[in-house]
């Protein structure tokens, strides 16, 4: 194979990348060097907050030794611009938390989306406490092994439509992965991933 054959083969690569994360970028609203700095210095503080602040969830005995939570590098195509279906009944449901008792959520719908392929949707839950709080609790391939066994957390931004943009580079974990004392909702059966969602928090490290 000729050198100019090589490069262009190369350079088409590169085109492709270019063109998909500019796609991406379009996609979310958001331009991907800007995207890139927001997550980098959101996780800067993050680790602020949790060595100094009183209520950080990290216990008072570990903050002098903590050195920051662990990541997964910031990928693009882990923030999702997903099809929303919003429930049109009002549903409630019981949700298992990590201390073995259980909170009631309302099914408020699902985000419909994309991964290597593969059709997958999740469960929307929004809290009954008065908030209004719209989350989405979920475990996938990596639970247990690179991230929190009992699962990981995604907040839900305000639908623009039928669209809702699911960022898993922000995927964090619950307060009850660094210390006991908390009481965690845990995942519903709907929304264990049968894929590796290597995006976001990974397991937090004493």
């Amino acid at each position: 194979m000729s050198k100019r054959v090589i490069g262009f083969l190369v350079f088409g690569g590169l085109m492709a990348i270019f063109v998909y994360t500019l796609l991406q970028s379009s996609n979310t609203g958001e331009d991907p060097e800007v995207y890139q700095q927001r997550i980098e210095f959101d996780r800067y503080d993050k680790d602020k907050t949790f060595k100094a602040a009183e209520d950080s969830p990290i216990p008072e005995e570990e903050r002098s030794s903590f050195k920051g939570l662990k990541y997964y590098p910031i990928k693009h195509e882990y923030r999702i611009n997903a099809r929303l279906e919003q429930n049109p009944l009002e549903e409630h449901m019981q949700i298992q938390t990590s201390t073995g008792t259980a909170e009631t959520y309302k099914r408020w719908g699902w985000a419909h989306f994309q991964l290597n392929n593969q059709p997958l949707k999740l469960l929307i839950l929004q809290s009954t406490d008065g908030t209004n709080h719209l989350f989405v609790p979920f475990a996938d391939e990596t639970s247990a092994r690179e991230t929190y066994g009992a699962g990981r957390y995604l907040e839900v931004p305000d639908p623009e439509g039928n669209k809702i943009v699911l960022d898993f580079n922000q995927a964090y974990n619950p307060y009850c992965a660094y210390n006991e004392r908390y009481t965690c909702p845990l995942p519903p059966k709907e929304n264990i991933l049968p894929v590796a969602i290597e995006a976001g928090e990974k397991s937090y490290e004493k």
